[in-house]
């Protein structure tokens, strides 16, 4: 099979402009296949790879949480983290909106609006990660150093299984 182009997406730009070492991995995406689809088609652990997810708060305001793909986050706890009444996800129309990417393609790197970013902390323990590099079918394998180095996130710990 002939080696796929890098495609250019906003986060590409971002992390070539922050001088950020990764490597591209194209995969057969499937709707609703998640990060499970993501980890058999690459052969990597699924903890590894970090989904995006757009959220509000009850004013509706934007933020961006990344976690383990094997993992789900507790909008309670993150609330009451953040001090807001409460915490839920965008409709993929809003995600959409606020990211500038579509749903299973949104990268937290080169969002269209510039939102609060929280990482789950167990994630900078990963020597790896696999994100999403802003296409639907395409992650980006970095360090989380890196990732935090380039989005300085707030570190959470909302992980629930």
């Amino acid at each position: 099979m002939a080696k796929q182009k890098l495609p250019v997406t906003p986060a590409i730009r971002v992390l070539r402009q922050h001088d950020v070492p990764f490597t591209g991995h194209h995969y057969a995406y499937e709707d609703h296949g998640g990060t499970a689809v993501c980890a058999r088609e690459l052969g990597v652990d699924e903890h590894a790879v970090i989904k995006t997810l757009i959220l509000e708060t009850d004013q509706k305001d934007p933020l961006i949480v990344l976690m383990h793909g094997d993992r789900e986050i507790s909008t309670k706890e993150l609330a009451r983290l953040l001090g807001t009444k409460q915490i839920t996800p965008c409709s993929p129309q809003t995600a959409d909106r606020h990211s500038g990417y579509q749903v299973g393609g949104t990268s937290p790197f080169g969002t269209r609006k510039t939102m609060p970013v929280y990482m789950e902390e167990t994630i900078a323990e990963l020597p790896v990660i696999y994100i999403n590099g802003g296409k639907r079918g395409f992650l980006v394998a970095i360090t989380p150093q890196d990732l935090i180095k380039v989005l300085q996130p707030g570190m959470v710990r909302v992980a629930q299984p």
